[in-house]
């Protein structure tokens, strides 16, 4: 029996994502200046994922998919890539979550962080299967802000109340541990399921002053030292609760680094945050379950977060939704036998346009964005991309190998068929709807009586990186 009285031999479940955290932010990914003690440690006694993508390249499709063990565009978010406050979209109630699934074995669930799949009483954590919810529901950029002061004040939320309008974001991420410690401390029969979903490294950077202080990399180093403090706290935590051993903890970002003027990096990767180039959707993670997973292992294996889903039911005994599709393919083998990831190829959505497909070690791009466009990219020209050799997109061998072409596109139409492709007028025949709330409105409103700590953020984001 543990210190929390429990003797189950369910594992409990930490899942750590952050925000906009780059393939090449953390040491242990090869990052020169950003300082990850802990999270060094985490990869030293688990395993680290080379290969490992979330199923979009921002926020609020990325989230909702990882929960959901689904592609985004299957439940409806192919237009909700990004949800703003007061927005009618959000995950539908129908839908099953980790957190609902893992309910329905006896665990006790709590989200702490940024929810960022809806923002209506329908769509908040409490209706999916969480039994709290302690944070900020979209992005820190979403309130009053110095070259925004039309948006509604953030809120901070406890479960379906706001408790606190603007707060100093500089101790946000401590009063999110605070909340994690506490959760995990309880005396408790179930095994419980944490989701701790960070605000940093999004902008704007409001860092506490000892991070600030020692960073060598400005405001952003400051920022991931502080997610390496939270992981210390949890891991202390862990130990002193003599229950790390019975801990699944799982380390990850929702996508690429913006890796703009902030010092986030996205490594040998190409591109950033928004796009489906490498760097916009290939993201560090590490897991580690002392005695069960080998410490010091890599995979380097294709993963998702949407494979989650599949896993975490796996390892805890919870039932996957009966008629309901999934996306999802377990890793267990891969944590606890070191075995080969059953995943052979990925396919990379940007809103409703299927854009890119890996498949073994190949990527083949169907088109870009004009914006993204570059003298070696034509914008419907396929480019295909050996990513083992080339992990930098840099040679396109789609000449050279018309057979890796064809086998890729013919792959890509059983994508095409389920879930859709605009670009070419597809739609998909296994698309759910998300959730429409009939009379939306904001968490918050604006009163220039009321005693905000902070009236409005004094640093600026530009609005269009939201997300």
């Amino acid at each position: 029996m543990d210190k929390q009285g429990r003797t189950s031999t369910q594992p409990n479940i930490i899942l750590i994502n952050c925000d906009d955290l780059g393939y090449g932010d953390l040491a242990c990914y090869g990052s020169q200046c950003n300082d990850t003690p802990h999270l060094d440690r985490l990869a030293a006694a688990g395993m680290r994922f080379t290969d490992f993508y979330m199923a979009s390249p921002v926020c609020s499709a990325s989230r909702a998919a990882m929960i959901t063990g689904c592609y985004s565009q299957r439940i409806g978010f192919a237009d909700c890539q990004v949800l703003f406050p007061g927005q009618k979209e959000g995950l539908s109630p129908k839908e099953s979550t980790i957190a609902r699934q893992l309910k329905q074995v006896g665990y006790d669930t709590k989200i702490v962080g940024k929810w960022h799949c809806g923002d209506q009483p329908e769509f908040l954590p409490t209706n999916h299967g969480f039994d709290e919810y302690f944070g900020i529901p979209y992005s820190n950029d979403m309130g009053r802000q110095v070259n925004n002061l039309n948006r509604p004040p953030l809120p901070l939320m406890r479960n379906d109340e706001v408790a606190q309008q603007q707060p100093d974001q500089r101790g946000t991420t401590e009063r999110y541990v605070d909340e994690c410690l506490q959760f995990m401390r309880r005396r408790r029969d179930n095994p419980f399921f944490l989701y701790l979903a960070h605000m940093y490294v999004h902008v704007p950077l409001f860092i506490p002053r000892q991070f600030l202080e020692t960073s060598r990399n400005g405001a952003y180093g400051g920022a991931v030292a502080c997610i390496d403090w939270a992981m210390g706290m949890i891991a202390a935590e862990l130990q002193r609760l003599e229950i790390e051993n019975d801990t699944l903890v799982i380390f990850t970002s929702d996508n690429g680094s913006r890796a703009r003027d902030e010092g986030g990096s996205n490594g040998p990767l190409r591109g950033t945050k928004q796009q489906t180039w490498e760097g916009g959707q290939r993201v560090p993670c590490i897991m580690r379950w002392p005695g069960r997973i080998a410490p010091g292992s890599t995979c380097g294996g294709i993963a998702s977060s949407i494979d989650l889903f599949a896993t975490i039911a796996e390892l805890t005994g919870a039932p996957l939704p009966e008629q309901t599709k999934l996306d999802s393919v377990s890793l267990a083998d891969t944590l606890l036998a070191g075995a080969a990831t059953a995943r052979d190829e990925f396919v990379y959505y940007k809103n409703a346009n299927l854009e890119a497909i890996r498949k073994g070690d190949w990527k083949l791009h169907f088109t870009k964005p004009e914006w993204e466009a570059d003298d070696n990219l034509d914008q419907e020209s396929p480019q295909l991309f050996n990513l083992r050799e080339d992990i930098g997109e840099t040679i396109n061998l789609a000449d050279k190998h018309p057979e890796v072409v064809a086998q890729l596109d013919a792959a890509a139409e059983c994508y095409r068929r389920a879930l859709g492709d605009r670009r070419l007028n597809r739609e998909g025949n296994e698309v759910r709807p998300a959730g429409i709330c009939r009379n939306p409105r904001p968490l918050t409103k604006y009163d220039e009586n009321h005693p905000y700590m902070i009236a409005y953020y004094d640093l600026a984001d530009m609005p269009t990186m939201a997300g």
